[in-house]
């Protein structure tokens, strides 16, 4: 079988297990929703010009488009970094270990897992816009998909590198703890709830190791009508960049795992 019809094969057989139980796409969406219903109003608050990439669209909306990118970003970070456990699950139960006595592309194992995430993610971020619209939000289409283009490329290279950390590691227990003691730190260090300018010097020097600050700063500017200038191809940049490391790395741990 070709790669492309294993990849196939692989996603239509994760998309009927998350038919089966769609309260994964809900809980996965719940905390981001949240966020936009009690913390955003709050930013509606500051004053004028605290938040940058303002579009003179009016406090409201200049808050939602600054809070908004910020939580689509971490729900890919979140729901893409998670989805390891369910490996870890397929790994105990014997289905990698049948996978292996097969034809079936070892990579394309990883591929079409990856891709059902992104697709899952794809439903909840236009959810969470649609919401966001609702509240105060306005961004212009390009902008919208041009944060689909983020949004997929973060989630391509998180997704990979969850499932190969956590078929390496074959244990909840330790792959729980190792995935927050990362992921957190960069999250708070990304400016995702506030900007980091209204911060001390040392914290935002800080704040420039997290490649996903690079990431929100990009999908900001773009969503406030700015499509071509440093900050987003710095942005895109840090985006392909992570999601072709990560997927390769991630191959690499497939390939050998099931030689």
């Amino acid at each position: 079988m070709s790669f492309i019809h294993d990849t196939w094969f692989i996603f239509r057989r994760q998309v009927r297990l998350v038919l089966r139980n769609p309260a994964f796409l809900t809980i996965g969406l719940l905390q981001p929703i949240l966020y936009l219903v009690l913390f955003g109003p709050l930013l509606t608050k500051l004053p004028a010009g605290t938040l940058s990439g303002g579009s003179g669209n009016g406090r409201t909306a200049e808050a939602y488009q600054f809070f908004v990118p910020g939580l689509l970003i971490q729900l890919a970070l979140f729901g893409s970094t998670f989805v390891g456990f369910a490996i870890i699950s397929d790994w105990r139960s014997g289905v990698i270990e049948r996978y292996r006595v097969t034809p079936v592309s070892r990579v394309a194992i990883l591929a079409g897992r990856v891709l059902r995430d992104v697709v899952m993610l794809m439903i909840q971020s236009t959810v969470l816009i649609l919401a966001g619209l609702a509240f105060g939000l306005r961004a212009p289409l390009p902008a919208v998909l041009m944060g689909y283009v983020y949004i997929v490329l973060v989630a391509i290279g998180l997704a990979s590198v969850s499932y190969a950390v956590a078929l390496m590691l074959k244990s909840e227990d330790a792959f729980a703890p190792l995935i927050n003691s990362i992921i957190v730190p960069l999250v708070l260090l990304s400016g995702i709830m506030l900007p980091l300018t209204l911060g001390p010097g040392w914290l935002q020097g800080i704040a420039r190791i997290s490649p996903f600050r690079y990431i929100i700063d990009a999908m900001r500017e773009a969503y406030s009508g700015h499509y071509f200038n440093t900050i987003v191809v710095e942005g895109l940049a840090v985006s392909i960049g992570l999601a072709a490391v990560f997927m390769w790395l991630g191959s690499r741990v497939f390939v050998q795992e099931n030689a």
